[in-house]
């Protein structure tokens, strides 16, 4: 289900209202001024307990710590190193529009990434839209081998840090898919979002800074999940 929005000056706060209600815009491609809006009849979601699931080797790699991840260190380079063409898509749906209205939630605090650097270049990451106990991942990317893997490991640890509820991922691909994550039909997301919207999280205002209010370190955290996982899986 779907409908054009170019005759609607988007904002972002229209943007929030549209995902408290189920709904996110895309465009055709990248080079396309025109958004149309988006309720898919099936809808991608990440569970963030021990449905999650993160493969034996891809723990490994992440316990050698290839990258320094960093949180909105650099959110609108994120943004267009998913709108680029890359190995396995020769064209993307973010164009000029998008980026304009998620840069604006971004100001607001209501958009994050998680990025992956080395040796001082952004290789990997993702991004996405923060409303009260919901993530609406947008996109994601990857330079080198995995980046945008071991990104998504350190954002769920983030939401389960921060009290988050619902992940919703859009779309189930074959690489979301490895990490546990399934469709559920229309009337069984908005189940899930209704409750998310019911109570707020916290998305940690920079690296150094846990949702609880205590300086730590991301790393860490993300080591004892890794251990919290193993033990239940």
């Amino acid at each position: 289900m779907s409908g054009r929005s170019q005759d609607l000056v988007l904002t972002p706060e229209i943007l929030l209202r549209a995902y408290a209600a189920g709904i996110f815009p895309m465009s055709e491609t990248r080079d396309d001024d025109e958004l149309f809006w988006v309720d898919p009849e099936y809808r991608g979601v990440i569970p963030l307990d021990h449905g999650f699931h993160i493969p034996r080797k891809l723990k490994k790699f992440i316990r050698t710590r290839p990258f320094e991840v960093h949180l909105d260190r650099d959110f609108e380079s994120v943004m267009h190193a998913c709108a680029a063409a890359g190995e396995g898509r020769r064209e993307t749906w973010i164009n000029k529009e998008i980026i304009r209205l998620y840069t604006g939630l971004h100001r607001m605090g209501h958009a994050h990434s998680v990025e992956c650097w080395q040796d001082g270049e952004l290789v990997g990451g993702l991004y996405g839209v923060s409303l009260k106990g919901a993530f609406f991942g947008e996109s994601m990317f990857s330079r080198t081998t995995h980046a945008s893997k071991v990104a998504l490991v350190y954002l769920v640890t983030l939401l389960n840090h921060g009290g988050y509820s619902l992940l919703d991922a859009q779309f189930v691909t074959d690489h979301l898919r490895q990490f546990g994550a399934f469709e559920v039909p229309r009337k069984r997301y908005h189940d899930f979002l209704d409750k998310a919207l019911a109570h707020d999280a916290k998305f940690p205002a920079r690296r150094s800074q846990l949702a609880d209010g205590t300086s730590g370190s991301l790393d860490s955290l993300v080591m004892g999940f890794l251990q919290s996982t193993t033990q239940t899986s």
